[in-house]
């Protein structure tokens, strides 16, 4: 089994026998799956979309999702055809943090699988805290640790 490790910004498309991880905060990661051909990918964006005058970079959501269909189709593999799973979007300052951040990007990720027509079957999204998560292109499986702990300098329980 071949481990990838995805930073912020990061994006990945594979094959069975590849286990992808990753650790999110207000980020959030898509991962998409193809059963009959253990095709998959995740991203892992830090802005749900990319805005007026920035460049093609994968730390926005509708880029990496793009890159990843692209990835997938090189393989033979429509996405809408895939098992869509999101992560992340959680408040990493306070209760609702500066400009709702985590909240913004898990709708945006809902929304832009939405516009490719890609179902998402399931989800572990907002709340306080990181997680970690792991992707086995294998089994399609995704294994997600939850801390929901301390959540900065400036957060912590009834910060608003």
């Amino acid at each position: 089994m071949k481990d990838v490790f995805l930073k912020p910004g990061d994006c990945f498309v594979g094959h069975r026998g590849q286990r992808v991880h990753t650790l999110l905060g207000s980020c959030v990661a898509i991962t998409l799956w193809h059963p009959p051909t253990g095709a998959g990918g995740m991203c892992h964006f830090l802005l749900a979309g990319r805005p007026p005058g920035a460049s093609e970079d994968t730390r926005y959501g509708d880029v990496a999702l793009g890159a990843m269909v692209r990835g997938l189709a090189r393989l033979g593999v429509r996405a809408r055809d895939c098992e869509a799973k999101l992560f992340g979007g959680g408040a990493m300052f306070g209760r609702h943090g500066p400009y709702h951040i985590g909240r913004r990007n898990g709708e945006g990720a809902r929304a832009l699988l939405a516009q490719h027509a890609i179902v998402v079957c399931a989800h572990s999204l907002f709340g306080r805290g990181h997680r970690k998560v792991v992707f086995d292109l294998k089994t399609g499986d995704v294994w997600v640790q939850h801390a929901p702990g301390a959540v900065g300098p400036r957060g912590g329980e009834g910060a608003a």
